[in-house]
């Protein structure tokens, strides 16, 4: 009787220290869900470098490998226990030591008890960044100086040869030549800041398609006649969408000047439009020089040069790719490439089309094009263009 009367005066007080006890998790509990959550990667070594804990990102930093602790992070550790002083270490992977900076970077800390923490830091697209802003600086450095230094040394050979009219004019001529290309080039450094957030955007209106291709066509006129190219496009689309048209303006002129650079005289250039799966795609297709596939992917990349002695002949400044990849993203689209060497290339410009016009549906008549005068006679092809999407 008294053995039942202990159990059962037991089981109750058992019963009312579970009533007090508040529900949830306990505090390890919320302690070791921290650690396994955190976006960097915690371990904790004892006083002989074992591990004690860590978490998955951890091993996703490379502080943990094969279910062992970083070999730097354990000979830290020790120094860190003799001390009881904290200290940073590189944790980056070896292969990239000394030819990039620092992309995971680690803490060890004292806990006491000859326990440490290491937490590691991933610094890597902080790193890239910076590479890329050197890189920049450096192209940009680069970029000015060359024409800058002509304009210094051609107008040196202005003051020597000032009573000779002929050289005057002849040397006059290339210093027009490099101030336009250096205004070129500021010009489209400060269109690419923009486009890449430094300034706000303007609102973004419908533009029709069509009227963005004439003026595109105006705009390289010019360099179509001195290269002696043929420029075609297909009919009028009557296709809307939105966005600012003279960014839009701005990038298939880029495209077109592009084409036009590196393609043979008296070969065609062809621009076509068309509606698919929501996106209307502005085509430009040459029969030029191509690219190269290990370099079409970097094409679009700021003062990236396929083929560089080509590109300074022409006056080109490396960031007219790189413009038009940012317009297409900042109207929601993007620009695709296909390229094969000594065949040609097509650059297509993807934008989404406006709503209201897909629901409007097809114009009834679209309205017929005018073709700028001295162009190389702008013509309407469009079932050659039809066959080579």
């Amino acid at each position: 009787m008294v053995g039942v009367l202990t159990g059962f005066l037991i089981s109750r007080i058992r019963q009312r220290r579970a009533q007090r006890r508040p529900s949830g998790p306990t505090v390890a509990e919320l302690l070791l869900r921290l650690v396994r959550s955190s976006n960097n990667g915690l371990l904790v070594l004892n006083r002989f470098g074992d591990m004690v804990l860590h978490n998955h990102r951890a091993e996703v930093l490379g502080l943990v490998r094969d279910n062992r602790a970083d070999p730097r992070a354990r000979v830290a550790a020790e120094g860190v226990v003799e001390t009881d002083e904290a200290i940073e270490i590189d944790l980056s992977p070896l292969e990239a030591r000394g030819r990039q900076p620092e992309a995971v970077v680690g803490e060890v800390r004292p806990l006491g008890d000859g326990f440490t923490v290491v937490e590691a830091v991933d610094h890597s697209e902080a790193a890239r960044l910076e590479a890329v802003r050197r890189d920049f600086v450096a192209n940009v450095s680069h970029e000015l100086k060359t024409p800058v230094g002509a304009i210094a040394l051609l107008t040196e050979a202005v003051l020597d040869a000032a009573e000779d009219v002929d050289e005057v004019r002849r040397f006059g001529n290339k210093i027009l030549h490099e101030s336009t290309r250096l205004g070129t080039l500021v010009t489209e450094l400060i269109a690419l800041s923009r486009l890449q957030g430094a300034e706000r955007l303007p609102d973004l209106n419908a533009v029709e398609v069509d009227a963005v291709v004439r003026e595109a066509l105006g705009r390289v006129r010019l360099s179509a006649e001195s290269a002696q190219i043929t420029v075609t496009t297909d009919a009028p689309s009557g296709l809307v969408i939105e966005g600012d048209r003279t960014l839009l303006v701005t990038a298939l002129s880029n495209l077109l000047e592009n084409a036009i650079a590196y393609s043979p005289a008296g070969s065609p250039v062809s621009v076509s439009r068309r509606l698919a799966d929501g996106m209307v795609e502005i085509a430009v297709t040459d029969r030029g020089i191509g690219i190269a596939e290990e370099d079409q992917q970097r094409v679009f990349e700021r003062f990236y040069r396929a083929d560089k002695a080509r590109s300074r002949a022409t006056g080109g400044t490396g960031l007219g790719l790189a413009i038009v990849k940012h317009v297409a993203a900042n109207h929601g689209g993007e620009v695709k490439l296909w390229s094969m060497p000594g065949t040609g290339s097509t650059f297509t410009l993807r934008i989404p089309v406006r709503q209201s016009a897909v629901s409007a549906g097809p114009p009834s008549a679209p309205r017929q094009e005018k073709v700028p005068d001295r162009v190389s006679r702008l013509v309407v092809s469009s079932q050659e263009q039809g066959g080579k999407q």
